[in-house]
């Protein structure tokens, strides 16, 4: 208002100046509890996503992959075929499922693998992968470069299950290693086990590797495999960051 005011015109005495600052303050707080009410409004949102997204990652989606080790040992123990094509099939179905409900869940809620969140994810896999297979599985994860990682995270944790389910197929190990380090510009993740090793030349071995290497290739790192008979496997994801 007093802005307003034209060059010349009447001048404001005291008692206009304390009505228009009141009438400011007024409006600041108006204002500032406008803006409370919108931030209070959007984070109680983000809580409702938060809430929702972390019931299905560690409800949902841990059943799920509990369901999907049950099967593999299932198909693992079963000597016709027929019921090993079956069962197989039904966790590739799971796998699609766990796939749809983590893109679903990062839309939902971005952070739910951010910080710490991808180190626990991986920490979870490996006692998954152990309590199934009986595969005495350890970690070794950087929590520094898990953080860094965590736009990738949904990528890294499934490229690990495959991994950690090829180990539970074929390598008849006893024990079996996840881990995840920085080595100069690079992230390195490895799945190593100690079981009886392949040719991964071999045409038997073929679409197994190139499923992991497309994956690899997928997210902006590459995939490689080492192993020899009877000395165990190493699966080595290695992506910049």
């Amino acid at each position: 208002l007093m802005v307003a005011n034209p060059v010349g015109g009447a001048v404001f005495d005291e008692e206009a100046v304390r009505l228009v600052e009141t009438f400011a303050d007024q409006a600041s707080v108006a204002l500032e509890y406008g803006r409370a009410q919108r931030e209070l409004n959007r984070l109680s949102v983000l809580d409702e996503r938060e809430r929702i997204g972390r019931e299905l990652h560690d409800g949902v989606i841990q059943s799920l992959f509990s369901v999907g080790m049950g099967l593999q040992a299932t198909a693992n123990r079963s000597r016709d075929p027929e019921v090993e094509s079956r069962v197989e099939a039904a966790v590739t179905e799971i796998d699609r499922a766990i796939r749809d409900l983590r893109n679903y869940i990062f839309g939902l809620r971005p952070g739910i693998l951010a910080d710490r969140q991808l180190e626990q994810a991986l920490e979870d896999l490996a006692r998954e992968f152990e309590e199934k297979s009986g595969v005495t599985t350890v970690t070794e994860i950087d929590g520094t470069v898990a953080a860094e990682l965590a736009p990738r995270a949904a990528d890294l944790v499934q490229l690990t299950r495959e991994a950690l389910s090829n180990v539970g197929k074929h390598a008849e190990a006893t024990t079996c290693r996840v881990s995840l380090r920085r080595d100069g510009d690079q992230a390195i993740l490895e799945i190593d086990d100690d079981g009886r090793g392949f040719d991964p030349g071999a045409p038997h071995s073929g679409l197994g590797l190139r499923n992991l290497m497309d994956r690899g290739l997928a997210i902006g790192g590459r995939v490689t495999v080492e192993s020899k008979a009877t000395e165990g496997t190493t699966v080595r994801f290695a992506v910049p960051i």
